[in-house]
C-alpha cells in the first residue's frame, strides 16, 4: 500500500499502472503551511518484496519542466524483464509540471507562438526591440498569475519533494535515475539526502557549477558543433540529398534557406524560428538526421513544403504541454540563481558569441530572455557536493553532447567521488536505454547490484544512413520523451 498519497488507480487504458498524488509543503522551510500536490505513477515488478526486489526506481527525464511519468513507463518496458519486475518503476511530475497541482501556465500557446513567429535573430534595432517586449511580456504575465508560487519553484524544493516522495511510499532509501537537467535534481537530492540513496544513475550531466547563464553558453558552442556535424553527414550523402559537397556548400544550402524563409515561410508556418527549433532536435539525436535532410532537401530541390511541416508539427509544435513545460523550466532556471538584469549584457555576449557559434546562439537567448524581467530575483542554489554516506554513482554521457557538454560531466565527477563515468563516443543525448548494447549492460549490472563497471568507453552507435525513419524504439522515442520541453 502506498503510503501518505491522496488517491491510487489504475488507468482503465494502461492497466498495469498506478496512478496517486503525494502533498509536499509549498516551501519546505514551513512544513506545516500550504500545501501543493505532486503526480506519481508506478510501474510495479512483478516480484515479491522478498530478498529478489530491488525496491523503487525514480526516473525523470530533465527539463526542467519535463513529465516523468511517460519515462517511467518507457523506463519499465526497456529494462531487462529479470531487472524490471524486480523494481517498483516511478515517474512523477515536478511541482508546476503536468497533472502535478498546480500545473503553470502562462500563456495561450495557440495565439502567443502562432506560427511563423518573428525571426530569432534580430536584424535591426526594432527587430530586437520588439523581441524583448516579448521576453519581458512573458515575464509579466507568469508573474501577474502565479506570484505565490514563482518564489518556491527551485530545484532545492524539488530535490527535497523526492524525499517526501519515499516517505510516501514506505522507503528507507530509493535508487534514482536522471537525465539531462535530471542529473542536477539527483546531484541535490544525494547532497542534501546521501544516506537514502541506495542506487544513483545520471545520464548526461549537468554541469552544476554553471547555473544556468553560463550553462546555456556552453551549450551554444555545443551545439553550434553538433550542428555543423550534421551538416558534415548531408554533404557525405550528397548523392542522396544533393545539398553540397562538402561542409562549406551544405553551410551556406541551409543558411540560404533559413534565409528564404524569413521571406516566404513554409505552407505559411515554417518560418526562420520554426526551422531553428526543428533542426535543434538533430542537436540532442542523430536519429532524426535523415527525415531531417530529406525534409530541407525536398524544399531546396523541388520546392516541397510538406517534410518541413511536418517536422514542425511533430518535432516542435507548441502546444499546453509545452507551454506548461516552458513556463516550469522558466520559474525554476529564473529562480534558481541569478541571471543578468541588464540587457546590455546579453546584447554583448550574444553578438559576440553569434560570430563563432550562429546556429543557437540567438534562439538559446530567447528562450531564456525572460530570466532578465523576472518578477523574483534569483537565489544561490545549494552546492552539489558527495559524501562517504552515499553509494558507488554510475554517471553515463556521450563525449559530443550538445544539450549538456561532456566538461561539464567532469566537473560533476570531481564533486562526486564515488561516482564512475562510461563515456559513449558520439553525440546523442541520453545514451541508456537508447540502443547502446554496451551502455545498457553496464547500466543494468549497476542496478542489480551496485556494481560499478571497470570500462571507462564504450563503442560508438553505428551512425544514421540516408532515408531512415526515425525509429518508434531505442533512441528515437528517448529522445521525444527527453526534448519535449524545446
Amino acid at each position: 500500500m502506498l503510503r501518505g498519497l491522496t488517491s491510487q488507480r489504475r488507468t482503465p487504458d494502461q492497466p498495469g499502472v498506478e496512478c496517486a498524488t503525494v502533498r509536499v509543503p509549498l516551501d519546505h522551510r514551513d512544513p506545516m503551511g500550504q500545501q501543493i500536490k505532486i503526480a506519481l505513477n508506478r510501474i510495479r515488478g512483478t516480484v515479491s518484496r522478498d530478498h529478489n526486489h530491488l525496491g523503487t526506481l525514480l526516473v525523470n527525464p530533465g527539463g526542467p519542466g519535463a513529465s516523468g511519468r511517460e519515462l517511467a513507463e518507457y523506463v519499465a518496458a526497456a529494462l531487462p524483464a529479470s531487472l524490471a519486475d524486480r523494481y517498483d518503476v516511478i515517474g512523477f511530475d515536478p511541482r508546476g509540471v503536468g497533472r502535478s497541482e498546480p500545473s503553470l501556465r502562462c500563456v495561450d500557446p495557440e495565439v502567443y507562438y502562432a506560427p511563423p513567429r518573428p525571426d530569432h535573430v534580430p536584424r535591426t534595432p526594432a527587430e530586437e526591440s520588439a523581441l524583448i517586449g516579448r521576453a519581458k511580456d512573458y515575464a509579466q504575465r507568469c508573474g501577474n498569475l502565479w506570484a505565490w508560487m514563482l518564489p518556491h519553484l527551485t530545484s532545492e524544493n524539488a530535490a527535497r519533494d523526492l524525499d517526501v516522495i519515499r516517505q510516501a511510499l514506505g522507503e528507507e532509501r530509493i535508487s534514482y535515475l536522471g537525465y539531462s537537467y535530471g542529473t542536477y535534481l539527483g546531484a541535490l537530492y544525494a547532497t542534501l539526502f546521501p544516506s537514502h540513496v541506495k542506487r544513483l544513475v545520471l545520464d548526461s550531466s549537468v554541469d552544476p557549477g554553471a547555473v544556468w547563464y553560463d550553462a546555456n553558453l556552453a551549450q551554444n558552442r555545443a551545439f553550434d558543433k553538433r550542428h555543423r556535424a550534421f551538416l558534415a553527414w548531408t554533404a557525405a550523402n550528397r548523392s542522396i540529398y544533393k545539398l553540397g559537397r562538402n561542409l562549406k556548400q551544405t553551410t551556406f544550402a541551409w543558411y540560404t534557406m533559413r534565409s528564404r524563409l524569413r521571406e516566404r515561410p513554409a505552407g505559411g508556418i515554417v518560418g526562420p524560428s520554426e526551422l531553428d527549433d526543428i533542426f535543434t532536435v538533430a542537436g540532442y539525436s542523430d536519429a532524426v538526421w535523415p527525415q531531417l535532410a530529406g525534409a530541407w532537401s525536398a524544399y531546396v530541390r523541388k520546392g516541397k513544403v510538406d517534410g518541413l511541416v511536418r517536422a514542425y508539427r511533430q518535432h516542435a509544435a507548441n502546444d499546453a504541454e509545452s507551454e506548461n513545460g516552458y513556463a516550469v523550466y522558466l520559474g525554476v532556471q529564473c529562480r534558481d540563481a541569478a541571471w543578468p538584469r541588464d540587457w546590455a549584457r546579453w546584447r554583448s555576449d550574444m553578438t559576440a558569441m553569434h560570430r563563432k557559434a550562429p546556429f543557437m546562439t540567438w534562439p538559446n537567448a530567447w528562450y531564456n530572455a525572460p530570466c532578465a524581467f523576472w518578477s523574483v530575483p534569483g537565489g544561490t542554489p545549494p552546492q552539489v557536493k558527495g559524501s562517504d554516506k552515499l553509494p558507488p554513482i554510475l554517471m553515463l554521457q556521450s563525449r559530443l553532447d550538445a544539450a549538456t557538454p561532456y566538461n561539464g560531466a567532469v566537473n560533476l565527477a570531481k564533486l562526486l567521488p564515488t561516482a564512475h563515468m562510461v563515456v559513449d563516443p558520439g553525440g546523442n543525448h541520453g545514451v541508456s536505454l537508447a540502443g547502446n548494447a554496451c551502455i545498457d549492460r553496464h547500466l543494468a549490472r549497476y542496478l542489480n547490484d551496485g556494481t560499478l563497471p571497470r570500462a571507462t568507453t564504450c563503442p560508438a552507435m553505428p551512425g544514421p544512413r540516408p532515408a531512415e525513419r526515425m525509429s518508434a524504439a531505442g533512441s528515437g522515442r528517448l529522445t521525444e520523451i527527453l526534448v519535449r520541453r524545446r
